[in-house]
């Protein structure tokens, strides 16, 4: 038998937001080891070790657990106190099958889609579909700067902090990125302007839905889509790729290009302090509330105020 996985970290504060869609209406600050769970390691299925918690944490946020082990992770975790924060789909998708099999893979409404919305930007930029690609040291800097141009547009950046980095230590791992080859990022222009991008590095073999976002004014065109499936093209192309991941948490944009899907939940473990206790009971009995007004607006048929609390 394998040994089991065994992951390091250090303790950092992290917000447990009470947060209905992108809005957060009020967080605890908590001092937590981070275990993210890589794709190989979901669909490898094997518990995660936990580290030991330095003395000032109080305790664990497991992201992607599969959920068939979320009692034993909890049971693992003995003593403390287990939360389940969200239950969604892993979406990944098999880069081995090829470019055809792949498209064949998605819904004929996603690849009608796709080819409608591909021709309405050629129509726009005058016949062309004006994608650029990057990969070099040099070529990722101009990629950058560009990006980071959009991502200060886009809803990802407003309302959750999660835009394109432009700090010291994410531009280092760049670079290092680009000097080991292990890293790709494309920009869609629309009409020669900047529209879209998407940041991708890659490790194992698996390529990693790291950074997206595009221009709020291109939203009539869903620059997004049609830069994602060219991105896809690109990498069916190259010899070596495994996974495309698209990482923790669900959304239609991955459910329209995936291929396949794992059922994880992000768990909190905690130490079985009072405070704890109250702030898990807190966070239970608001998620149930968010949950019950989701679900009470979409029956009452407030549809745009139903997508409202989605987002």
């Amino acid at each position: 038998m394998s040994a089991p996985i065994v992951l390091a970290g250090n303790a950092e504060p992290l917000p447990l937001r009470f947060q209905i869609g992108a809005r957060t209406i009020a967080a605890v600050q908590r001092q937590l080891v981070r275990v993210p769970l890589s794709l190989d390691m979901v669909l490898d299925g094997r518990l995660p070790t936990l580290p030991p918690l330095e003395r000032s944490a109080h305790g664990y946020a497991i992201t992607s657990l599969p959920l068939a082990l979320g009692g034993a992770m909890a049971a693992a975790g003995a003593g403390m106190i287990a939360h389940a924060r969200q239950r969604y789909t892993r979406h990944y998708a098999d880069l081995t099958i090829g470019f055809d099999a792949y498209q064949a893979a998605l819904s004929g409404n996603t690849r009608s889609g796709m080819k409608r919305k591909a021709k309405r930007v050629m129509e726009v930029s005058g016949g062309v579909l004006d994608i650029r690609r990057f990969r070099t040291a040099d070529e990722l800097n101009v990629f950058h700067d560009t990006a980071r141009r959009i991502s200060l547009r886009t809803y990802q950046e407003r309302l959750l902090g999660g835009g394109l980095p432009d700090d010291p230590t994410f531009l280092a791992s760049m670079y290092a990125l680009a000097a080991a080859g292990a890293v790709r990022a494309w920009l869609l222009y629309v009409a020669g302007e900047p529209a879209a991008y998407l940041y991708c590095p890659i490790e194992n073999g698996t390529v990693r839905y790291d950074h997206v976002g595009h221009d709020p004014a291109f939203n009539d065109l869903s620059p997004g889509g049609v830069l994602m499936l060219e991105a896809m093209r690109d990498l069916y192309a190259e010899p070596g790729l495994r996974w495309f991941d698209f990482t923790e948490g669900d959304g239609q944009h991955k459910r329209s290009f995936a291929t396949h899907g794992a059922e994880c939940l992000d768990l909190l473990l905690l130490r079985a302090s009072l405070a704890n206790r109250a702030t898990l009971a807190a966070l239970g009995a608001f998620d149930l509330s968010a949950a019950w007004g989701k679900r009470a607006v979409a029956r009452w048929g407030l549809a745009g105020l139903a997508k409202t609390l989605r987002r």
